[in-house]
């Protein structure tokens, strides 16, 4: 199934074996992707030099704590992918949490590891903000 003929079914489809068998091979498909980037990054973290100039070695080491903080990105979204998978399994994916209302198709191809609709995801936001503001 493409992503248009997942957009052209009706509403009553949602969450149908088809449309979760499409959203659990595009999860599959980021997380091998996200999983090589992440084998590659340490990869590049094993072989780095070691330098004998403190200019290089302050360079070298700002550098890796850079990769350590996108690694440690990289490690949330693959746990993120994986509750997604687990949600798949269990029947409640494509739903939000906090409601029980559809996510919707677009929102999901946008967000595939998603767990709140829009509406949701605004209120969350609204409330961050004011305990933020306070």
């Amino acid at each position: 199934m493409t992503e248009e003929d997942l957009l052209r079914q009706p509403p009553e489809a949602y969450m149908n074996e088809p449309q979760r068998q499409f959203f659990r091979n595009l999860l599959l498909a980021q997380r091998l992707a996200l999983q090589a980037r992440i084998d590659e990054e340490f990869q590049s973290l094993r072989q780095q030099e070691v330098h004998s100039d403190a200019a290089d070695q302050g360079s070298a080491e700002e550098e890796r704590h850079w990769q350590l903080r996108s690694l440690e990105r990289e490690k949330r979204l693959l746990d993120k992918i994986d509750q997604a998978l687990e949600r798949l399994a269990r029947g409640d994916y494509g739903w939000c949490e906090e409601t029980g209302e559809p996510i919707g198709l677009r929102r999901l191809l946008l967000r595939p590891m998603t767990t709140l609709s829009i509406e949701a995801k605004e209120r969350q936001e609204l409330r961050e903000r004011h305990l933020r503001a306070d």
